[in-house]
């Protein structure tokens, strides 16, 4: 009888920190514009946009995103895990005290504007480019090749 008790409790435990500590996650859609850009997450891929990231890291953490896509510049920018307050932890940490570590989440969606790179064209040419800057000003433009 005391060993059933003793497992008992050790189940309801068990499953009270699992509950606790899946709560302690926070979700965020990243997306560009345009979409299917490869995303790096501290320097590690994580696949293209849209894309869900989840995380269970503590109030303050910084997680640097990298978004790459052919003919675009790189766009770096980083999340924090400081955006919004997560309601449920906050009321949690007042009985428990732990959750207090994950009242804040991420926003749930975060959308990025990748530019395109500028005379791309000008890369790829095997002769000069006339360019025009905004004062109509007209700059030749050439490739060296090693």
């Amino acid at each position: 009888m005391l060993q059933k008790s003793l497992l008992i409790r050790t189940a309801s435990i068990l499953l009270a920190i699992s509950v606790l500590f899946a709560g302690c996650a926070s979700t965020t859609l990243i997306q560009s514009e345009p979409t299917g850009a490869k995303v790096y997450m501290n320097g590690e891929y994580k696949g293209v946009t849209p894309l869900s990231y989840s995380d269970t890291k503590i109030v303050g953490s910084v997680t640097y995103v990298t978004l790459e896509k052919e003919g675009y510049e790189p766009f770096q920018t980083y999340l924090s895990r400081n955006e919004s307050a997560d309601i449920g932890a906050i009321i949690g940490g007042f009985f428990l005290m732990v959750p207090f570590l994950w009242t804040m989440k991420y926003n749930p969606v975060h959308t990025y504007e990748l530019r395109p790179i500028r005379n791309a064209s000008v890369a790829k040419a095997d002769q000069p480019v006339v360019l025009t800057d905004s004062n109509g000003n007209e700059y030749i433009s050439c490739v060296l090749k090693d």
